[in-house]
Formats: structure tokens, C-alpha cells, sequence
């Protein structure tokens, strides 16, 4: 069993100073090569403009999937092979080239995508460093809603965060924000950085409240103050290229509107470090994150140290996963002791 307060306490830098970007920007929808095009690129932007790391939307590549709103299962299945088409696969060519622009360019690349694995897809997040390395790979833990028409569930396995160059980042997608358990899974690894990515707030705009900027940029907000952390919350923009593709009629039109960009940066105060661009506008926020801020905050309050009651509370991340694996060892019939004792072998680990 691991215990992760002391592990990391040696290796939490909070002297580091660097600038931050945060993408908001259309996807180019459908369109995996498109899609990687526009990372590099807004990542040459981020860099020109000195930023050490760039945040990206949620399903960025190849956009999020907005069509599953819409309409019935049958009319949405006009586009679900073209989406899966243009997923992408990690350590595929394509996942090479984002790896390598991201150390020509020396720039950490905050990916959100779809990831496809054989037939399957999951709402992925990724860190690529500024040497090409990739730091880790995440999958969205329970696909909201109708997106669990389309995607598979993750699991503990990849569920971490993890030394970067710009200190100990994390990441969560979209309504992973509303859960408080696996806020604090993140907050007790001594995360620094949270990215926070977005699909946009534009779909029922005005209509489901919970649904539109108010809440989900409270809840990022809410997410610094809770783990004292920085937060990149990057959110797209839906353009009129969404509206062509994915409405065929005015309700629709209606249902998905123009704009719903709303990305933000959240100091561990809960102050707004960036200006806000329109949210029909696209563009890259920027903000210079000092990580002396997480103290000053925690002095008051930290609820993984000072402020926690683990005599009260305690929480277990399963890190094992879940998917079936291939082997060719003969598969044997234990017993149940041993199986029970192999289980009791796994990493459970105690935050």
C-alpha cells in the first residue's frame, strides 16, 4: 500500500514561476490530421507568446461529439464511424507527430481527445513534455449522460498526477468536476496544476442551467480553492463549421448555438488571472502562474494536510483496471483463497 502524502512531499517545488496558456478555439471537427494541425499550430502561438505549457478543450481532436444531443440514436449514426475514424490512437504516427512538434517547439502539451483502442473509444486527456515524452494518458471516468452512447467508461489505472516540467499536474474532463471523491483522489497527490478541460457551453444555452457557464466555471473555480491548485480550464468554441455539419434544421440550431467559448484561468484563491475572451472568439488566455500562491492559501486551509481528519475519513483509489488483457499463460482454476490473496496483492492506495 503506497502512501502518496509522504511520497511526493520531497519532491513539491513551490518556488516555480512559468507562463500558462489556455486554448479557446473551434475544433476542426472530424478532421484528425485538421485537428493535429491546429494543436501545433495554437502550441507555436502559446510558445511565441512564452507560455511553458498549453491547455486544450476537452475531445479537442476531433471535436467534441455534440451530435449525440441532438437527435435520435438512428440519425446520430450518420457520424459515428467518421468520429471514430478520426480518433486517435496513442503511440499511432499521428500521436508521433503531436510528440515530436511538442519538442520542436519545447512546449508541454495538454491534449484532450478521443481516444480509439481497437473498436473503442474513450474521452482521453494527455501531457506530452517539451521533449516529446508523453507523461501520461487518462481516460474520463464515467462519460456523462448520452456520451455513454459513444464512449467507454475509464478506470483507476490511469488515474494520477504526475511531475512535469512545469511542476505536479493533474486533469479532469468536463462533469469529472462534480465529483467530490475524485476531486480529493487528485488534490491528496500534491497537485500543483489542474487542467480542467471543456467541451463549450453552448448546447440548450439558457435553457438547462446546469449545463451553461455559470455552474461549470464555478466548478473550476471551486476546484482551485478546494486543492489550492492553479486551474487551466480550456473550453472550445462552437462555430458556424458545428452548425453546417451537425444541424440540419433550425431547432438545432437552436439546441447548439454559436459561441459557448468560456475558458478561464483560476489562481488557488479563487481569483481570475486572465481576461476572458467573447465566447464567440477564439484565442489563447495566458497567465503567470507562481506556485508560492498554493501556500499562502494552504496556510488557512488544506484539506489533504493541516485541514483533513483522517481519523474521520479515509478514501482508497483502485489503481488496478478493469479491461480484459490477452495472455498466453493457460488460464487456471484458482482457488478461492488464492484468488482472494492475489487480489489483496494489487495496489489499493490509501489517500
Amino acid at each position: 500500500m503506497t502512501d502518496y502524502t509522504h511520497q511526493f512531499r520531497a519532491a513539491t517545488d513551490y518556488t516555480h514561476q512559468f507562463r500558462a496558456a489556455v486554448v479557446q478555439a473551434e475544433p476542426v471537427w472530424l478532421d484528425l490530421e485538421g485537428g493535429i494541425d491546429k494543436v501545433i499550430a495554437l502550441s507555436r502561438e502559446a510558445k511565441r507568446n512564452g507560455a511553458q505549457i498549453v491547455a486544450f478543450p476537452e475531445t479537442f481532436i476531433p471535436g467534441y461529439p455534440w451530435y449525440l444531443w441532438l437527435d435520435s440514436v438512428a440519425w446520430q449514426s450518420q457520424f459515428t464511424v467518421r468520429y471514430a475514424q478520426n480518433s486517435l490512437e496513442i503511440g499511432s504516427e499521428q500521436w508521433k507527430r503531436i510528440e515530436r512538434a511538442a519538442a520542436e517547439i519545447g512546449i508541454t502539451i495538454a491534449l484532450g481527445f478521443s481516444e480509439r483502442e481497437g473498436g473503442s473509444m474513450y474521452m482521453a486527456q494527455a501531457l506530452i513534455d517539451d521533449t516529446g515524452r508523453t507523461l501520461m494518458t487518462r481516460r474520463k471516468l464515467k462519460p456523462t449522460h448520452v456520451e455513454r452512447t459513444q464512449f467507454g467508461d475509464g478506470d483507476g489505472s490511469d488515474f494520477e498526477v504526475v511531475d512535469t516540467p512545469v511542476g505536479r499536474v493533474g486533469a479532469l474532463n468536463c462533469w469529472e468536476h462534480l465529483q467530490p471523491l475524485t476531486k480529493y483522489a487528485l488534490f491528496a497527490q500534491q497537485e500543483q496544476l489542474h487542467i480542467a478541460a471543456w467541451p463549450s457551453f453552448s448546447i440548450f444555452e439558457g435553457a438547462v442551467n446546469a449545463l451553461g457557464a455559470e455552474v461549470n466555471n464555478g466548478a473550476s473555480r471551486q476546484y482551485a480553492v478546494e486543492g489550492q491548485n492553479f486551474v487551466l480550464a480550456p473550453c472550445a468554441v462552437v462555430g458556424e463549421a458545428a452548425q453546417e455539419l451537425f444541424c440540419d434544421t433550425d431547432m438545432k440550431k437552436q439546441f447548439l448555438g454559436v459561441g459557448g467559448g468560456y475558458a478561464r484561468i483560476y489562481g488557488p484563491d479563487g481569483r481570475s488571472l486572465a481576461e476572458p475572451l467573447d465566447p464567440a472568439e477564439e484565442g489563447i488566455l495566458y497567465a503567470d502562474i507562481d506556485y508560492a500562491g498554493i501556500l499562502a492559501a494552504k496556510n488557512a486551509a488544506d484539506p489533504v494536510g493541516h485541514y483533513s481528519r483522517p481519523d474521520v475519513f479515509a478514501l482508497h483509489l483502485e489503481k488496478r483496471g478493469r479491461l480484459p488483457k490477452v495472455t498466453a499463460e493457460p488460464v487456471r482454476a484458482e482457488a478461492p483463497e488464492a484468488a482472494a490473496a492475489e487480489a489483496e496483492a494489487q495496489p489499493v492506495t490509501s489517500l
